[in-house]
């Protein structure tokens, strides 16, 4: 469900055609289990570097390694070149470039987890959703690269990527209006919502931009790629401003 293992709802049976458009929900929720997996630990007296390992692997667990397997196969792509991108994205072998963006990535997205410290709770939802929003961008706005004449499943059932954001822009709405309520409204915290928002937003058009550029489209790979590349991104410049003194 929503790209995850996660078992299906008894109740809500959404139907998979439009289901992209959502998947910024699912990934507010993701973040929530990693907000409230590091506060458990960190109750518990864990060592900052355990509980960001912990809560690092968590997101993978949840989907699967799905999107972690898009990205080794996009870099893998991005080292083939042009000429040979396509074949080495589909190749069920993983290259170096695959196992050094992996490294990379984790690497970052560790060093930034353990400089939030306490802010890291805050942050995990933030950065999922931006994550999963990409993707929305990237599926609305470039070319899908697949089998000759074929086209993106989620492009098949598309709107337009006004009305596939509605949800995010719901989603986005009421967070911000629940900060307002929840803290004390002064320059500090409304430089800093603003800072957040800025640094989601870019990122979310600037990577797929950049990706879609390197590969010469999207695809199913690349999505996943997006959407750990925003999250890494994003959490390396909220860290620059939140962490404890």
């Amino acid at each position: 469900m929503f790209y995850t293992l996660l078992p299906k709802w008894p109740i809500i049976k959404p139907r998979f055609n439009r289901i992209a458009r959502f998947s910024p929900l699912i990934g507010i929720f993701i973040g929530l289990i990693q907000s409230l997996t590091w506060l458990f630990l960190n109750f518990l007296d864990w060592p900052y570097i355990s509980v960001s390992l912990v809560t690092l692997i968590i997101p993978i667990c949840i989907t699967g390694g799905l999107h972690v397997d898009g990205l080794m196969d996009t870099a893998d792509g991005v080292g083939a070149g042009i000429s040979k991108r396509y074949k080495a994205m589909k190749d069920s072998r993983v290259g170096a470039m695959g196992v050094q963006s992996l490294l990379i990535i984790l690497i970052l997205q560790l060093a930034a987890i353990i400089n939030l410290g306490l802010y890291a709770p805050l942050v995990f939802p933030l950065i999922s959703f931006w994550g999963r929003f990409s993707q929305i961008i990237a599926i609305g706005n470039y070319t899908y690269i697949g089998e000759k004449g074929s086209e993106s499943f989620h492009q098949k059932y598309w709107t337009s990527t006004l009305n596939e954001i509605k949800p995010s822009l719901l989603i986005l709405l009421s967070s911000i209006i629940l900060f307002l309520i929840l803290i004390d409204l002064n320059i500090y915290n409304v430089l800093s919502l603003i800072y957040c928002l800025s640094s989601g937003l870019l990122t979310s058009i600037i990577i797929p931009y950049i990706i879609n550029r390197l590969i010469e489209g999207h695809s199913g790979d690349s999505y996943g790629a997006t959407i750990l590349t925003v999250e890494t991104t994003t959490l390396l410049l909220v860290s620059f401003i939140f962490h404890p003194k």
